[in-house]
């Protein structure tokens, strides 16, 4: 099993210039900015890509990185498992900004709410259309009840269900072009 590491921003920057980096935000996060010369392969296309990463790796050091680092740590932990190194960015484009790095934001592109905000409204409107509802049906307040039960269990594991199905919407999905034309200089 391949190992997993972490660059601080300073690190990565430092770096940048030899370092293949993988974005694996949503298309539509992606869009909204990202290191310069960052590839995108969202979280749940990481599996299809695992040829033109291994290809990547061979040539140089891989950097994950998406929001936080939550995602990019879950991304090398799976590439490691497939016998690929990588390294996570800790603090993500989130700190790669606040520290005054360049980020890229490709003109003419409509910015996307980061996935963890996407998580946070659906969560709070469900859970408040639960407790609206529950004061006429009692039954509803089932709805506010699953979603805090899945929001514990998902700081419990690390993963994100509701994540996974917002991440399904149109808006969040690459075009097949995009992830093709990626996956070729990947494996260029």
């Amino acid at each position: 099993m391949a190992s997993t590491t972490t660059l601080t921003v300073d690190q990565a920057n430092a770096r940048l210039h030899e370092l293949t980096v993988i974005d694996v935000r949503t298309p539509g996060e992606y869009a909204s900015g990202h290191l310069p010369g960052a590839h995108n392969i969202p979280l749940d296309r990481l599996d299809a890509a695992l040829p033109a990463l291994k290809t990547a790796a061979g040539r140089g050091d891989l950097l994950m990185v998406c929001a936080s680092g939550a995602r990019s740590a879950q991304a090398c932990r799976r590439l490691a498992d497939q016998g690929v190194t990588a390294a996570a960015l800790t603090g993500g484009t989130t700190a790669w900004a606040q520290l005054g790095h360049d980020i890229h934001r490709p003109a003419g592109t409509r910015t996307v709410w980061a996935m963890d905000r996407q998580v946070r409204l659906a969560a709070g409107s469900l859970v408040l259309a639960g407790l609206i509802a529950g004061r006429r049906w009692n039954a509803a307040r089932r709805l506010s009840a699953g979603v805090a039960g899945g929001l514990v269990l998902s700081a419990l594991t690390d993963t994100c269900g509701m994540a996974r199905l917002l991440g399904k919407l149109p808006y969040n999905q690459p075009r097949a072009t995009d992830l093709d034309d990626t996956l070729a200089a990947l494996a260029g």
